[in-house]
């Protein structure tokens, strides 16, 4: 799997679409997925738009529970690296961050402008 580090400061505002989900490896008995630490592995969906283009939702996954993270609030992802993947027919490319975190203040409020 080739990893590729991604510039968070070209991407433009970063805001939560789908606040924190526990990652499951099976939706039957509801088991999370844990790293190779043990840490529990969770899921945000952030748009993405950068100047002039469409916004883009990408999911990303990050240990532990993420804090004070709610849908529409501008966020910060600390160390992402993009994978890419195949298997078989399927492939495509996944995120992981080393931390998501609100961005506070009056400027970035749930619904201003960014």
């Amino acid at each position: 799997m080739q990893s590729i580090p991604v510039d968070t400061a070209r991407l433009g505002v970063l805001r939560c679409a789908i606040a924190p989900e526990a990652k499951l490896t099976n939706s039957e008995t509801q088991e999370v997925k844990r790293d190779r630490d043990g840490n529990p592995v969770w899921t945000v969906a952030v748009t993405v738009r950068q100047d002039g283009r469409r916004i883009s939702v990408i999911e990303i996954a990050v240990s532990g529970q993420p804090k004070g993270i709610e849908e529409g609030q501008i966020v910060k992802v600390t160390g992402l690296t993009a994978f890419m993947w195949s298997m078989g027919d399927r492939h495509g490319v996944s995120f992981r961050a080393d931390a998501i975190t609100p961005v506070t203040g009056p400027a970035h409020a749930k619904g201003g402008d960014a």
